[in-house]
C-alpha cells in the first residue's frame, strides 16, 4: 500500500485552508478529520479545502469533508468551500449531491486573493495520521453514514458498505 499523501494546512486570511497533496482517500481522511474537529473546537468556522493537486477522492474522503460541513451547519454558522475542483473531482461532488452541502467553486473565483498567497502560508498537517483498526473501521463507517445523510439518493449506493462496517465495528468492539 502507498503512503498516504500529505495534508498541508494553514491560516490564509480569514479562511483556515487544507491542501491535499495527491489522493484524497481513506489513509488520509483520519487525518483530515482530526484537523477540522481541532480547528472547529479552537473556534474556526470557515474551512478552504484546495484539491488543486488532488487527482481524485474515495467516498471516506468525501464523507469526512461532508461531515465536517454538516457538524458546522449543526453549530449554526460556518462552511466548507472546495476550490481547485478538477472534471473528476466536480463530478463525484455532483453526483453525490455534495455540491449542496459544501461550497464547490466551479468557476474558479473563489477566494482568488488567498489562492496566490496559499503557498507561503501552508505547512505539514501535525494531526496524527495513523489509527487503530477499530477507529478506522468507526472513522469510514462516520464518512459513509455522512454522505447517506447529505442526500438520501446515496443511502442505496452506500448500504452494502455501511452494513459491512457496522459489522466489521461490532465484531471489533467485542474483542
Amino acid at each position: 500500500m502507498t503512503a498516504p499523501a500529505p495534508i498541508l494546512v494553514g491560516q490564509v486570511g480569514p479562511f483556515f485552508w487544507l491542501r491535499v497533496e495527491g489522493k484524497g482517500s481513506f489513509q488520509n481522511s483520519v487525518q483530515v478529520k482530526r484537523c477540522f474537529q481541532t480547528m472547529i473546537d479552537k473556534g474556526e468556522r470557515h474551512f478552504v479545502v484546495d484539491l488543486e493537486r488532488c487527482p481524485i477522492m474515495d467516498s471516506t474522503f468525501l464523507g469526512t469533508l461532508t461531515g465536517a460541513a454538516m457538524n458546522l451547519r449543526e453549530k449554526g454558522e460556518g462552511e466548507v468551500s472546495v476550490v481547485n475542483v478538477n472534471t473528476r473531482n466536480q463530478q463525484l461532488l455532483c453526483s453525490l449531491g455534495l455540491d449542496h452541502i459544501l461550497d464547490v467553486d466551479t468557476d474558479g473565483t473563489k477566494h482568488s486573493a488567498e489562492r496566490r498567497e496559499v503557498c507561503a502560508e501552508l505547512g505539514t498537517c501535525t494531526e496524527p495520521a495513523s489509527s487503530s483498526k477499530q477507529e478506522q473501521a468507526e472513522h469510514v463507517l462516520e464518512a459513509h453514514e455522512a454522505l447517506t445523510k447529505a442526500n438520501d439518493k446515496n443511502a442505496s449506493r452506500f448500504k452494502d458498505v455501511i452494513d459491512f462496517l457496522e459489522k466489521e465495528v461490532r465484531a471489533h468492539a467485542a474483542v
